[in-house]
């Protein structure tokens, strides 16, 4: 395929779609109930909503969406963190522009930047050394956030800085990581999953390996999976045929871009730059093991954690949020009290509906609001089912 309209071809969607159909008799499990498939990304979320993905599958498959969207397991207090360090004088933090409204306990950034901190928006952690180079007598922040996606781009800025001996550049590091989220997600009792959509974009940098502990330990398919509409329909097939032909591994629908072995310079990045955290918080799913990274101690100059003073606080979601259960995939976000109410894109109270990946800003903008919310209100629990089949 050359375009972009050759990944968005109705003929070979309904033939995909047939083809899911008459593989569905085949696995037993669906005769029961709705096999659940969860794309971890939010990137996939929103493909799905926006072509419609979801009402053109068998009511036998239900898409269960994961907490892949980075902005959105940031906890409050990393956020307040934030906002603490843009408002030491003589600071400039950088950030990308998704993460500007997430709410801290107090303030966003963007609200901070409203009182005074000289918060600015930035393409890449590069533009936040440029602003450190422009401007010596200021310290630079830049606000580094992301699964193993962005991860060699901040660590190479890192090395970047290092090489110039740039002393007034520092990183909030941030960095997540997939395996032990999707491991957390299997351990949880509340998830009944029959295989997973894998992030293409992690994919990419990391390559298969790292997800064969899924098929291997856990007996669950998984294919990793670009983000055209037919990239996903073909994802869903590939495991369809896993499930109905009774086998269990990692295949890789996006060998497009994704290489078995990954990104060898991005990993040397990564590698020489960060490592793992004891425990990192999620919003939503708790403290996880060895889920996050920070700066090695040969670049410790570069980490804006032990160069400043950071609160580093936990605060507990509002009550009427229910991110972390969306987050998790135990309720989808139309049955949130607060979706399409005092939630919006707005006025958002968590960070799923601020995230331009988040699920709540996926349903709300592509979905059927008004249908959504009758679903959520109905006293009798009314499904609109799309058929068993």
């Amino acid at each position: 395929m050359k375009y972009v309209d050759e990944f968005r071809d109705p003929a070979i969607a309904r033939q995909l779609i047939r083809e899911i159909r008459e593989s569905l008799p085949r696995i037993d499990v669906a005769r029961q109930r709705p096999l659940q498939l969860m794309e971890f990304c939010g990137g996939h979320t929103h493909t799905i909503f926006r072509y419609g993905i979801e009402q053109m599958l068998p009511g036998a498959i239900e898409l269960v969406h994961g907490p892949g969207c980075p902005v959105c397991v940031l906890p409050m207090g990393r956020v307040d963190d934030c906002v603490a360090l843009a408002e030491r004088p003589g600071v400039i933090f950088t950030t990308f522009g998704d993460a500007m409204r997430v709410p801290g306990s107090k303030k966003s950034l963007l609200q901070a930047r409203a009182d005074g901190a000289d918060v600015r928006m930035v393409y890449s952690p590069m533009d936040a050394l440029g602003l450190a180079r422009d401007n010596p007598d200021r310290q630079v922040i830049f606000f580094a956030l992301g699964f193993e996606t962005t991860m060699p781009s901040t660590a190479l800025t890192v090395l970047a800085a290092e090489r110039e001996d740039i002393e007034n550049f520092s990183i909030f590091c941030n960095h997540i990581t997939t395996v032990p989220t999707i491991k957390a997600i299997l351990d949880s009792p509340d998830m009944q999953l029959d295989g997973f959509v894998a992030p293409g974009h992690v994919s990419m940098v990391v390559g298969e390996r790292p997800f064969q502990f899924i098929a291997k330990d856990y007996g669950k398919p998984i294919v990793i999976s670009g983000f055209e509409p037919l990239d996903i329909l073909q994802g869903v097939w590939m495991l369809v045929k896993q499930l109905a032909d009774k086998r269990c591994e990692v295949e890789n629908q996006y060998a497009r871009v994704v290489r078995p072995a990954g990104n060898s310079a991005g990993l040397d990045a990564i590698h020489r730059v960060y490592e793992l955290r004891e425990f990192f918080e999620w919003r939503g799913l708790g403290s996880i093991d060895h889920s996050g990274v920070r700066i090695r101690d040969a670049y410790a100059r570069f980490d804006a954690e032990r160069k400043f003073s950071v609160p580093n606080l936990r605060i507990a979601d509002p009550r009427a949020c229910q991110c972390g259960e969306v987050l998790k995939g135990v309720i989808r976000p139309w049955q949130c009290k607060v979706f399409g109410g005092a939630c919006t894109p707005e006025t958002p109270m968590g960070a799923l509906m601020v995230s331009s990946e988040g699920a709540c800003a996926a349903y709300y903008n592509f979905g059927n609001l008004d249908e959504l919310l009758q679903r959520r209100d109905s006293p009798d629990g009314v499904r609109f089912d799309r058929g068993s089949t």
